[in-house]
């Protein structure tokens, strides 16, 4: 019987099965362990909303929320979410509603280009479950971590606003 070669058992061993439930859902996965979670959400769940952006957790693009806490899903492997609930931007809007911090953000234009939109709005829904009632400056102070090109953020402080008197409701 011939044996197998070093690199074939060595591609056989590259790969991990992963579990997690994204919106819901629950996925399991062969990966390897170098994807990261982001690729991981857009290419083989096939989720596009989460951005990739700087790839450095600078730009909060990638933003989402994994067992209730607000990561950058770039600066994490997919591997390290095994077994993990998660929250994307696909998973806020129910029956065609949008969510009220997406309301918010459409009323109160708080976005442009829509770049950085899914990670600042996933960013904003952490926020005001941990703060519902936020001062502009803790609103500041919680997207610190986000940045957009376009808004000059006045629109999109203003859009949390909106969102955190609406869901307060």
């Amino acid at each position: 019987m011939p044996r197998a070669s070093p690199k074939a058992k060595r591609a056989k061993s590259d790969v991990q099965s992963i579990k997690v439930n994204i919106n819901g859902v629950d996925y399991r996965k062969d990966v390897e362990p170098r994807l990261l979670l982001v690729h991981f959400i857009r290419d083989f769940v096939g989720l596009t909303g989460t951005h990739v952006g700087c790839e450095t957790s600078n730009c909060g693009a990638c933003t989402l929320i994994l067992n209730g806490k607000s990561i950058k899903s770039c600066t994490m492997l997919a591997v390290q979410a095994d077994g993990a609930k998660i929250e994307t931007i696909e998973g806020l809007a129910h029956d065609g509603t949008l969510h009220p911090i997406q309301q918010a953000f459409w009323d109160n234009h708080g976005l442009q280009c829509g770049f950085c939109t899914p990670g600042m709005i996933m960013q904003a829904y952490w926020m005001l479950n941990e703060n519902p009632d936020p001062t502009d400056d803790e609103i500041k102070l919680g997207l610190a971590g986000n940045l957009c090109r376009c808004t000059g953020y006045q629109n999109i402080i203003s859009s949390v606003r909106s969102a955190a008197k609406e869901m307060r409701r």
